[in-house]
């Protein structure tokens, strides 16, 4: 069963800090025998941002609407689909919401051990 992305939700996600999810991100791709820099290379992929950035932006505590105001999408960010956390990513209207749900999205495919050049649509 798919959910509906509401209004609230897509506040709470614009309100959500980077830095208050980033931990998590670490957690779930090393519990599944993959590596924190593996993790950058994905985030970096999707929004331009290499290791020093990713952590000056920890650091500044920014919300995921800064987070991704200051990212450069990946072109090819569109390509990225399928359900994650009940939502079918490209039926996603709001766009930042959308972009968060990207990025959980790598993050999750990182973790099923899924192949680097695959994660990052390289054909």
């Amino acid at each position: 069963m798919r959910m509906k992305v509401t209004e609230e939700h897509n506040k709470r996600v614009a309100k959500l800090t980077f830095a208050s999810v980033y931990p998590h991100y670490v957690t779930k791709v090393e519990k599944k025998d993959r590596t924190q820099d593996e993790l950058h290379q994905v985030i970096e992929w999707l929004t331009g941002f290499d290791l020093d950035k990713i952590n000056e932006l920890i650091k500044e505590k920014v919300t995921f609407n800064t987070f991704f105001e200051r990212a450069k999408l990946n072109p090819n960010a569109s390509l990225i689909k399928g359900v994650i956390c009940g939502y079918r990513i490209e039926e996603i209207d709001n766009e930042l919401t959308q972009k968060v749900r990207y990025l959980d999205k790598l993050v999750d495919e990182l973790a099923k051990g899924r192949k680097m050049e695959k994660i990052l649509r390289e054909g």
